[in-house]
């Protein structure tokens, strides 16, 4: 392994041609251990702290080895860096002519028959909208790759973007009369011929649930999966092995026949009617919910039967939309797809509120949102199903991230995945924890159940923002949290409070970012991906161990078969989720070398339950505290301070 030395060693190859680049001897470890991974067709776990380096440490293996290599990331975000940024970096030092194609969901790409459609139809809601719609209408006669992301000027949520992109249901695939145009399928064949495709863990899940025909011919030819963020795969793989149908979902289509009613037939006025008959019982089944947005249980539905009754009612609309779509089947290729689509949605529906013996292997459940709804049928246990996907993909498995280990363990990670023979490593960060960060835990507060306990949070804030002069994250693990918080912090604070849902995500980091002394208030969405380097976060403040809701039909049935199997469900599952994502939380605080921070974790339960030392075990090894004087005092030191670690009274 003497040529990963050459590369990626003190006076390597990146170190003179890569600016900014920093040796790091546990990024050279990791990649001679994923190389040797590759080599061997080995499947390798490995966490590497931040700072590691880890993208660069599987790069250099990935282009040097050889073979076909996919890499599949958590988001888009990190898809985009790694491809634009990273790879041709790494690419441009080793001069090697390896060929790279970024691959993402269908949902990314311009659909320019559904653009079409929706010029042709001129029914819009509202002026942005059409405004909109104009700006992607200009940009898809210069565009190259149909990305939507090179829209930068349209958020990612726009209402237009549904109306001209596709999506597995309404795409024509080969019957349609711009498939020689089609940037997906253009994507799609870069992809097959490059030697390292970059793809994201949705995209991958949905390849192997077997959802995106043709895609599944693109994995069966590599030789290596590298899972970066792998983390985030096991929530994901469940989404993708389940089923389930939407409110939306269900609307889209109705939206659907009626243009293509209008376009390929138009002489059977008993389709429209019957679109807008199931339309409506569509919205009477969110009706049925009660207005409040929540997660529940299928034996909800199942004990109220005026919802059962709109279900049933959903299926007899589904049945005559079929009949009527049947009259019209080869006028043309539009409202035979929504046939498809009719049916497709029916079958899906009669799996979920079917009764047998095989709706014991999974968990049936529904969300509701503001304007719509989801009912879902996810796997139990996706372990046995995710080895049989790796079976049908032999070639070396790396699955690495920053949190996976537990206590300096991967066996919660393993069991949700079946991957119980897999080789593991851990490399901590090469950060120096003990004199860049201080872990401050407030002495008397209450227990998290208390109904004042956020109130006691906001007392232990106040001090400690004043003496970190702003700059901080409060992470929350409730909305509801969030939102008493930002209520009374906005009186008692004289920094700029940013609050999660104010803004874009992007926006609000963008002005934290510019501000360089604000205050900002999050919740699950900012505890991870999110990368501020420099003073502008000096603080991190956590008020809870972020355990999951227990409340959670998923987790409430996940526990339940773990207790019925004689285990553990809160030391083997509960406590375990809660130490990554409290990894996670804490990891936005240091992210460079030379970042100082505190992290204040305001949960007493850290020092005083059992399983506490699991969390503290997790963690990186910072100084810790429990006097607030301290961490005046580590604010007032500056960064050339070096900080000695307080172990006074830190157990009590």
């Amino acid at each position: 392994m003497s040529e990963i030395s050459e590369i990626l060693g003190p006076d390597g190859l990146l170190a003179n041609c890569v600016e900014g680049f920093t040796y790091r001897p546990q990024q050279e470890a990791m990649a001679v251990a994923v190389m040797q991974a590759m080599t061997r067709g080995e499947v390798l776990i490995s966490e590497a702290g931040t700072g590691t380096g880890k993208t660069y440490a599987y790069l250099v293996p990935a282009l040097l080895a050889g073979q076909k290599v996919i890499i599949s990331t958590g988001t888009k975000n990190l898809q985009d860096q790694l491809f634009h940024r990273d790879l041709p970096r790494v690419r441009q030092a080793l001069a090697v002519p390896v060929d790279v194609a970024l691959l993402k969901g269908r949902a990314n790409y311009l659909c320019i028959h559904r653009m079409e459609m929706t010029l042709l139809e001129g029914r819009l809601n509202s002026r942005e909208m059409v405004d909109q719609l104009m700006q992607v209408q200009r940009w898809s006669g210069r565009t190259r790759s149909g990305d939507v992301a090179e829209l930068t000027d349209i958020p990612e949520d726009a209402r237009i973007w549904p109306l001209v992109t596709s999506t597995t249901e309404n795409c024509l695939g080969a019957e349609c009369g711009d498939y020689s145009a089609c940037h997906l399928v253009e994507a799609r064949r870069r992809a097959q011929e490059a030697d390292l495709v970059v793809i994201n863990h949705h995209l991958l899940c949905a390849d192997f649930a077997l959802k995106e025909g043709g895609f599944g011919e693109l994995l069966p030819g590599a030789d290596c999966f590298v899972v970066d963020e792998a983390h985030q795969l096991p929530e994901v793989a469940g989404n993708f092995f389940g089923s389930g149908i939407s409110g939306r979902q269900l609307l889209d289509l109705c939206r659907d026949i009626d243009t293509e009613y209008q376009r390929e037939a138009g002489d059977i006025k008993a389709v429209p009617e019957q679109s807008a008959q199931l339309a409506k019982g569509v919205r009477d089944l969110r009706l049925r919910f009660g207005l409040e947005m929540r997660r529940g249980p299928w034996a909800e539905i199942a004990a109220d039967r005026q919802i059962l009754r709109a279900l049933d009612q959903l299926d007899g609309a589904l049945a005559k939309m079929i009949e009527l779509l049947q009259l019209v089947e080869g006028r043309g290729k539009g409202l035979d797809s929504c046939l498809t689509r009719c049916k497709s949605i029916r079958q899906c529906l009669n799996e979920l509120t079917r009764e047998d013996e095989a709706q014991g292997e999974y968990i049936r459940w529904f969300e509701t949102y503001s304007q719509s709804f989801r009912l879902n049928r996810t796997p139990l246990d996706i372990s046995a199903l995710f080895q049989a996907r790796m079976a049908s993909h032999p070639g070396s498995w790396i699955f690495t991230s920053a949190t996976l280990a537990v206590g300096g363990r991967f066996d919660h990670f393993q069991r949700q995945l079946g991957l119980t023979e897999a080789r593991t490593a851990c490399w901590d960060s090469p950060f120096d924890y003990r004199h860049q960060a201080l872990w401050y835990v407030p002495r008397g507060m209450p227990q998290p159940r208390e109904p004042h306990y956020t109130q006691a949070v906001l007392e232990v804030v106040v001090p400690v923002i004043q003496a970190s002069e702003g700059r901080a994250f409060i992470l929350f693990t409730s909305h509801r949290a969030l939102r008493e918080a930002a209520d009374c912090l906005a009186e008692r604070l004289d920094y700029p409070l940013l609050v999660q849902g104010s803004m874009p995500k992007g926006e609000l980091l963008a002005r934290f970012r510019q501000l360089g002394n604000a205050v900002l208030l999050g919740t699950a969405s900012f505890w991870e991906g999110v990368d501020v380097r420099g003073e502008a976060l000096s603080c991190v403040i956590i008020d809870k161990l972020p355990f999951a809701s227990p409340g959670d039909p998923v987790l409430q049935a996940r526990i339940d078969a773990l207790r019925r199997q004689g285990g553990n469900p809160f030391m083997e599952y509960q406590v375990p989720q809660a130490a990554i994502a409290l990894k996670q939380g804490a990891g936005r605080l240091i992210r460079d070398e030379t970042d100082r921070g505190v992290l204040v974790m305001c949960d007493p339960r850290l020092l005083k339950k059992g399983y506490g030392h699991l969390f503290l075990e997790s963690m990186p090894p910072m100084a810790r505290t429990r006097d607030l004087e301290d961490v005046v005092r580590f604010f007032q030191a500056g960064p050339e301070a070096e900080h000695g670690e307080s172990t006074a009274d830190e157990t009590k």
